[in-house]
C-alpha cells in the first residue's frame, strides 16, 4: 500500500470517479435513532461533539445511542448481523485494531464514492494523520490522532536506576520479576505500539515486516515475557496496577500517560522515559460504516463525519489527554478546546512532549494485514497461556 501524499490523492482522485447513485443518497425526511459503538474509548474525546450534531440538526437525528464494546469482540458480532441482514449498528469509532480486522473481514462501507461531500482531507488533515488515512484503505474515515509511544511510565521512587535502552529495560525487568507489565496487543494501544516500536528500536530488519523482518522483536517479546506475570486484556488495568504498586513499569502512551493521572488513577508523579532509538508510531481512531445500514442512514453518517472534521468539534479530542494531543485536522490549537481541557493538560501534561514531538520522527503503524498478522503471532507465541 503506498502511504505517500501523491498515492493518497490519487486514491481518493480514484475513489470520486467511481462515484455512483449512493453518492447521492437523500437525507431522512424525519429524525433517525442512531447507533453508535465505541470500541477504542473515542467517546471519552467526541461524545461532545456528537450531542453538538444533534442539537444542531434535530431533524436529522432525534438521538444517539452509544455503547461500548471491546474491539476483538466486535467482527464476530457484526458478521452475525450482517448474515441475518439485520445491523443495527450504524457507526463504529475504532481504533487501527478494529478497523483492521474490519478490513480484514469486508466489514466496513467503502468510503471513496462519498469523500467527495467531507473535507478535502489532504489539505486539512495533520500531515501524519493524512498517513494514518492512508491505513484505512477508504474503509473508515479518521477522527483523532496522536503520536502515541512507545512510552516506558514508571514510579520514581521505586525506580532508581530508569532504563535507557532495550537491553537495560530487558536487564531491569530480570532483576524485578513480575514488576513490568503492558497488555495484549490486540486490545491495547500502548500495548500493540510498544510492540511496533521495538523493531526501530533494536535495528530489526524490516519494521514493517512482522512476519520476516522482527527476528530480534520476537526474540525480545519472548524473553521479555518470561519476567512478565500476565498481559491484561486492556490498558486500564495496567493504569491500576502501577497506581496501587503492583508493577513498578508499564508501557504506555502520551495520552495514557495524562488521562490516568488526570482521573487519579496513577499518582501525579509518575514519570516518563523513551529507549535509544526511539521513534514514534502513531496512532488514531477512525470512523467506520458498518455494511447493511440503510441509505438514509448512510447519508447521515457521511454528513455526521464532514461534521466531526471541522476544527470546533476537534477540538474537543483534547478532552482531558486521553489522546494527547488528540486533534487530527490542522490549526486547531488547544485555546479552541474546552476550558476543562485546558486545565488538565495545563496541571497534567509535560513540556518535555513538545520535544519529543519535534525531534522524533513518526512512523505509520502496520498496514490491516500486516498488524492482524502481528496479533495473531503474538498471541500464539508470546501472550499464549499469559492473557488475561
Amino acid at each position: 500500500m503506498t502511504l505517500s501524499r501523491r498515492g493518497f490523492v490519487a486514491g481518493v482522485a480514484g475513489g470520486l470517479a467511481a462515484s455512483g447513485a449512493r453518492a447521492q443518497m437523500a437525507m431522512p425526511t424525519s429524525p433517525l435513532v442512531v447507533s453508535i459503538v465505541d470500541v477504542a474509548g473515542n467517546l471519552a474525546l467526541t461524545q461532545k461533539a456528537f450531542e453538538g450534531y444533534r442539537r444542531e440538526k434535530p431533524t436529522v437525528v432525534s438521538r444517539f445511542v452509544f455503547t461500548k464494546a471491546p474491539a476483538p469482540e466486535l467482527p464476530a458480532k457484526l458478521k452475525a448481523q450482517q448474515a441475518a441482514g439485520r445491523v443495527d449498528i450504524d457507526l463504529v469509532l475504532t481504533g487501527t485494531d478494529g478497523l483492521s480486522a474490519g478490513i480484514e473481514n469486508k466489514l466496513w462501507v467503502d468510503m471513496a464514492p462519498h469523500l467527495a461531500r467531507l473535507p478535502t482531507l489532504a489539505d486539512v488533515l495533520l500531515p501524519p494523520a493524512l498517513k494514518m488515512q492512508g491505513l484505512a484503505r477508504d474503509q473508515g474515515v479518521i477522527v483523532s490522532y496522536y503520536p502515541s509511544g512507545p512510552l516506558l511510565e514508571y514510579m520514581p521512587d521505586r525506580v532508581k536506576t530508569v532504563p535507557s535502552t532495550a537491553e537495560e529495560l530487558l536487564a531491569w525487568a530480570r532483576q524485578n520479576k513480575g514488576k513490568f507489565m503492558y497488555a495484549r496487543p490486540a486490545n491495547s494501544g500502548p500495548g500493540r505500539t510498544f510492540m511496533m516500536g521495538l523493531p526501530y528500536i533494536l535495528g530489526d530488519a524490516d519494521p514493517k515486516d512482522p512476519d520476516k523482518g522482527w527476528d530480534k522483536t520476537w526474540a525480545y517479546l519472548k524473553a521479555l515475557g518470561e519476567t512478565v506475570d500476565y498481559y491484561p486484556g486492556g490498558t486500564t488495568q495496567t493504569m491500576k496496577e502501577l497506581g496501587e504498586g503492583t508493577r513498578d513499569m508499564i508501557a504506555s502512551t502520551t495520552g495514557w500517560d495524562i488521562n490516568p493521572r488526570v482521573l487519579g488513577i496513577v499518582p501525579k508523579e509518575a514519570a516518563i522515559a523513551t529507549l535509544k532509538g526511539f521513534r514514534w508510531v502513531g496512532d488514531a481512531h477512525y470512523m467506520c460504516v458498518p455494511k447493511g445500514i440503510p441509505d438514509q442512514k448512510l447519508a447521515v453518517m457521511v454528513d455526521l463525519m464532514a461534521f466531526m472534521l471541522k476544527p470546533a468539534q476537534q477540538a474537543y479530542t483534547y478532552d482531558e489527554g486521553y489522546f494527547y494531543p488528540g486533534p487530527a485536522v490542522k490549526d486547531v490549537t488547544l485555546a479552541m478546546a474546552p476550558p476543562e481541557s485546558q486545565a488538565a493538560i495545563r496541571d497534567f501534561g509535560r513540556p518535555q512532549y513538545d520535544r519529543l514531538i519535534a525531534d522524533n520522527p513518526v512512523e505509520v503503524p502496520l498496514d490491516a494485514d500486516r498488524l492482524v498478522l502481528a496479533f495473531r503471532r503474538w498471541d500464539e507465541q508470546v501472550g499464549s497461556g499469559k492473557n488475561k
